[in-house]
């Protein structure tokens, strides 16, 4: 069932970016905004930064943490391969 909804105290240079949105895309404005939030409502969630590392942390990586070691092992590498 459809629902109305309203934008209330929208920006006068907001409203004029979207009309001329709405004109490029040859839609009203009620159309425009409906295809905006149509998209919108499609896109995924944007990952929690803290749930992200958790997830990582969960993984139980280790890496080096200075970069120094990671130098040395890559010279390390290298002068064994004969480079």
């Amino acid at each position: 069932m459809p629902v109305t909804l309203s934008i209330k105290h929208a920006p006068d240079h907001v409203v004029q970016r979207l009309r001329e949105r709405a004109a490029r895309n040859h839609r009203s404005l009620q159309g425009e905004l409906l295809a905006i939030i149509e998209k919108a409502s499609m896109e995924p969630p944007v990952a929690d930064a803290l749930a992200v590392l958790e997830a990582v942390r969960a993984l139980g990586l280790e890496t080096p943490a200075d970069g120094v070691e990671i130098i040395r092992a890559d010279r390390d590498r290298d002068s064994l391969a004969g480079r």
